[in-house]
């Protein structure tokens, strides 16, 4: 249960900080729901081509029904890779789709390790740019969007999250470790909307909590409109809208 005062309008901050997960694991779940059906749309279009960036343990490539033909790209640095290989191998985990293992450091010339495995820029893409933005600063995060659009043509899509930090974030993450506070780097100055349009995207942002609503969830404790020390939290889909 959220913890509040008498009239329901604050949270014991203090005892919401000492569970991080409880504050984000309602997001983690409407943001992993959002982010699959905009793959799958985008693959129902034919797009046959996907690239999870920076992908962690991510195994839509394992879980998702894919249209025959589909090609999904995981990069990630290579002691990540080969950790999620040895964790796949003990589960005899098979692919639903061609899965093609890319490592790469998000900070260097990702994009040409990714043609070399076999990325075609000349073809309709989807992109996720899941839980990076906000561990970025604003000249990385402009770096990684200008690298995606340099591979997209009209027609590529991009999902990608980002939310603003809070005092009770902060707390919450120093509470498991100080690097956790350090990570926080802000990522695109402004608003997502000008940011992606200067890169050729044409975005539809979605505040979690409406998309929350949508799944018939309540809003996260971290992102709920209306409480004191709430923060903002977004989910977007976007549609590259000019070269």
């Amino acid at each position: 249960m959220d913890r509040a005062d008498p009239d329901g309008s604050m949270w014991d901050a203090a005892g919401l900080a000492r569970d991080f997960f409880r504050l984000m694991a309602g997001q983690v779940a409407v943001r992993t729901r959002f982010f699959d059906q905009a793959l799958l749309d985008g693959a129902a279009t034919g797009i046959g081509q996907v690239v999870l960036l920076a992908c962690g343990m991510d195994s839509r490539a394992f879980r998702l029904p894919w249209r025959a033909g589909t090609t999904v790209y995981e990069i990630d640095q290579p002691e990540v890779l080969a950790f999620k290989s040895d964790v796949l191998q003990e589960m005899h985990a098979q692919p639903r789709c061609r899965r093609v293992v890319v490592p790469a450091d998000l900070r260097t010339d990702w994009p040409a390790r990714l043609v070399a495995a076999g990325f075609e820029p000349a073809k309709r893409t989807a992109w996720l740019a899941e839980g990076i933005l906000y561990a970025l600063d604003a000249d990385a995060a402009d770096g990684l969007l200008a690298r995606i659009s340099s591979c997209s043509i009209l027609g590529s899509i991009l999902a990608l999250d980002h939310n603003e930090d809070s005092e009770l974030l902060r707390a919450a993450r120093a509470a498991i470790s100080p690097e956790l506070v350090s990570m926080w780097r802000g990522g695109p100055s402004g608003d997502l909307g000008p940011w992606l349009n200067q890169h050729g995207w044409r975005g539809d942002i979605r505040d979690v909590g409406q998309v929350a609503a949508d799944y018939g969830r309540n809003a996260p404790p971290a992102f709920e409109s209306g409480r004191d020390g709430a923060s903002r939290a977004w989910l977007v889909t976007a549609a590259k809208a000019t070269p």
